[in-house]
């Protein structure tokens, strides 16, 4: 036996795929046998049917394609296999065939069994199953469960189980019914989804029904549950995709038209402005073109965007990390936003481990993003987008800015993983390493579809040597009809009327705005996001410096020129000094934190983050931090002064625990309009000043530099300043009026009197949370178009 060719003992490859695929049923469930391969059975796990007896020998027998058939070869088990009560070294075997191991009479069993014809079963939402990898034949088929309810999770003590860290451990439930079998959630974090829409409580499933969970989706068919998964080796089909801005007069997009087949590696390249970032924005969904259809793997992606959208990864052309967190503790981070909330710490840090390996990071994890190289960096960004294992993997530039080295680094790392199993489409602008990819695609400006197929045979097609000639043959010959062009020649009719698989589909709609998944409670969120958020913050050295610096220098100014107790000459300006003070810690706090993390927030909210429990996480971590400064600050300006206070006391309080009350409120509703402001710009850059003009703006309508009561406009403005309620506050508390008599000080919101003093504090919280609301609508506004609910 051994020594015969192609014996069980030998890995040589298999005959060629001539003999039919079969159906291998074994302990209650199914796998599809492919003619390309041979399959090893035996107690050990690696084995491709893995029998848990012990009269099963460790690798016991072989399945194996051969002339046109299917034979089973006995790997020198010690209790034999066998067909038809007989023990067997090498016997044919087809459907209808019965295998036992180990025993004759009561062994474990493998039926085998003929499949249908193709597109005898077609899952409703699929256009063509032939057409595509994952429904072109079943990855597993199992009778109909006889139970009433089956329960179908990621936990060993499920029905029926699936092995993805997409699917909560308790995911959904099959039940059947006298009306027939339904599908129910029982609180999934990523979702049950029906015929590509999210499921909830229940819904009936009816023959051919799509019942996606995790990567995996389930189809009735008679008597069986058949299940698909999606390995990552799925196609797109783009048809007519057609995108127009300004009420239809310009178009970005002109009936764009291409194949990608499995495990392609794609580049996009054309001149600026031709419309390459919009058709990444149409095949990710992000924003779904005006006409035309997308097909996953034979699905609509637009129809069924909410379900597809968890298979597709994205790396924007900025880096979607914290760079001051280390690899490790970024992508921890990452994963705990990513899988569901029941996933255990094990299984979140094997998966980290795991994306890893697979990008050659292993030496980098403990060190800081911000110390890495530019290439260094874009494989952490692609490693954070493979933890959830998308099929289709979109990079948008990812060798701007690079040397040539190091681009050919980044797109070889680019073309493994396509060859790994998963399709990659990359809009570059750099022509260096096209001939790692299997597929080209030339956009001409008006987003017209110039070339589409190999690399070697595209500038041949235009007639020129190199392309920065081609370039500028774009940019002179505008009215010149690339696409036409492109239409009318072999290649077209090669590349991609002869590679397409699917039919043509009637446009459909743009879908309208989809709630993002949710992979975490609201509360998980928030936790996940303020460990992360202080893990940043404590690892900027300048940040902490600054943090600690300017509350201790403004107070000394402070306590300087309030000497050793407040009165006629220093009061006044004692506490104007701690208004700036407060004014700027708060706002230099949050400044920058919502612009310079946006490209990071977008990608984050497209796969699930709550924009509240973000938001959130800002006002929890910045207003700790900006409410130390303040007590900081007061204690260093007013400890040990004679704050002359009427009676020596406060309205309601002792004299220094409301100043500090009052000088903290300040600074938190500093931070929340600087939240505003760094909401509201669109580069970090512009930040700093708006930050002088901002605490400029809050000094002279504070109250201690001009008359503000009674005066139209100037009073009705001051309203909106936070200092001047805060520098009411503090002023009624010392009583400022006795201490500095004159016209500023008469100001009705400064007296010694309890309904003041909680008008001037309660105006501070209303300020901050209508500062709040506006910050939240303005993430909104820079949130994916079809994310914006």
């Amino acid at each position: 036996m051994s020594g015969e060719p192609g014996g069980p003992g030998e890995d040589g490859p298999p005959d060629p795929p001539t003999a039919p695929e079969l159906l291998v049923e074994s302990g209650g469930e199914a796998r599809v046998m492919s003619p390309r391969r041979s399959y090893r059975v035996g107690r050990d796990p690696r084995s491709d049917l893995v029998l848990d007896d012990s009269r099963v020998s460790w690798h016991h027998a072989v399945l194996r394609p051969a002339r046109g058939r299917w034979l089973v070869e006995d790997a020198r088990s010690t209790n034999g296999t066998y067909t038809e009560g007989r023990r067997v070294r090498r016997t044919p075997v087809g459907p209808g065939s019965v295998i036992r191991f180990g025993s004759p009479a009561d062994g474990p069993c493998a039926v085998l069994r003929g499949l249908p014809p193709e597109g005898a079963a077609e899952p409703a939402a699929v256009a063509r199953p032939g057409g595509t990898r994952t429904f072109r034949r079943p990855s597993t088929v199992r009778p109909l469960p006889t139970a009433r309810r089956t329960r179908i999770g990621r936990a060993p003590d499920n029905d029926l189980r699936v092995d993805d860290l997409a699917v909560s451990r308790h995911h959904a439930e099959l039940r059947a019914g006298p009306g027939g079998w339904r599908i129910a959630d029982l609180g999934s974090h990523n979702g049950t989804y029906l015929g590509g829409r999210r499921l909830t409580g229940s819904a009936p499933v009816l023959p051919g029904d799509l019942v996606g969970i995790g990567h995996s989706a389930f189809v009735l068919v008679g008597e069986e549950l058949q299940e698909y998964v999606d390995t990552g080796e799925v196609s797109l089909d783009v048809q007519d995709l057609s995108v127009h801005v300004d009420k239809g007069r310009r178009t970005l997009l002109d009936a764009i038209s291409f194949p990608v087949g499995e495990r392609t590696l794609l580049a996009v390249v054309g001149p600026s402005g031709a419309g390459k970032s919009t058709l990444l924005n149409a095949l990710t969904g992000l924003r779904p073109a005006d006409q035309g259809t997308v097909l996953y793997d034979g699905r609509d992606l637009y129809r069924d965007y909410a379900e597809l959208r968890q298979r597709i990864g994205l790396v924007p052309q900025d880096d979607i990390l914290h760079t001051q967190l280390t690899v490790g503790r970024a992508l921890g981070y990452a994963a705990r936003l990513r899988f569901p909330e029941d996933t255990a710490k094990a299984e979140r840090r094997a998966r980290v481990d795991e994306v890893v390996r697979e990008l050659g990071l292993q030496e980098r994890v403990d060190q800081h993003i911000h110390a890495l190289s530019g290439g260094q960096r874009k494989r952490v960004s692609v490693a954070l987008e493979l933890l959830t294992k998308p099929s289709l993997l979109f990079l948008d530039e990812p060798t701007s800015g690079l040397d040539p080295g190091m681009d050919r680094s980044v797109m070889g790392t680019l073309r493994a993983l396509a060859d790994d199993g998963r399709t990659v489409v990359v809009v570059t602008h750099s022509v260096l390493s096209l001939d790692l990819c299997d597929r080209l695609l030339v956009l001409a400006p008006g987003g017209r579809l110039a070339y589409y197929g190999p690399p070697g045979e595209a500038l041949d097609h235009f007639g020129h040597t190199d392309w920065p000639e081609a370039f500028e043959a774009f940019e002179r010959d505008r009215d010149r009809d690339w696409a036409g062009l492109f239409r009318a020649s072999p290649l077209h009719r090669r590349y991609v009327r002869g590679e397409s698989r699917q039919p043509r589909r009637p446009a459909q709609p743009p879908p309208g705005p989809v709630a993002p998944p949710t992979a975490q409670s609201w509360g998980g969120q928030l936790r996940t996001l303020v460990r992360r958020y202080a893990a940043a913050l404590s690892s900027d050295r300048t940040f902490l410096v600054i943090m600690v610096v300017l509350p201790f220098v403004t107070g000394a100014m402070a306590h300087a020129l309030a000497g050793s107790g407040l009165n006629r000459d220093s009061a006044l300006n004692a506490l104007l000094i701690l208004c700036v003070g407060a004014v700027l810690t708060g706002a230099a706090n949050a400044v920058r934190e919502l612009v310079k993390e946006r490209v990071i927030y977008q990608r984050e909210r497209a796969v699930g983050l709550s924009r509240s429990a973000y938001l959130m996480s800002k006002v929890l971590v910045l207003g700790a931090v900006s409410v130390v400064q303040a007590v900081v600050l007061t204690m260093v300006a007013l400890f040990g002064v004679d704050l002359n206070a009427p009676d020596g006391s406060g309205v309601l309080l002792p004299p220094l625990l409301e100043i500090t009350l009052a000088v903290a409120l300040l600074a938190f509703t500093s931070m929340m309009l600087g939240l505003l402001v760094s909401a509201l710009v669109r580069k970090e850059e512009v930040t700093m000043p708006l930050l002088v003009l901002l605490a400029l703006v809050q000094v002279v309508f504070c109250g201690a530099l001009l008359v503000l009561d009674g005066v139209p406009g100037l009073e009705q403005v001051a309203w909106l300043a936070p200092s001047r309620w805060a520098l009411g506050a503090m002023a009624g508390t010392v009583g400022l009026g006795a201490l500095v008599p004159g016209d500023i000080t008469a100001d009705p919101l400064m007296r010694h009197s309890a309904p003041v003093w909680l008008l001037d504090m309660g105006m501070m919280l209303v300020l901050s949370l209508l500062l709040g609301r506006l910050v939240a609508h303005l993430l909104r506004r820079h949130e994916p178009e079809v994310m914006r609910e």
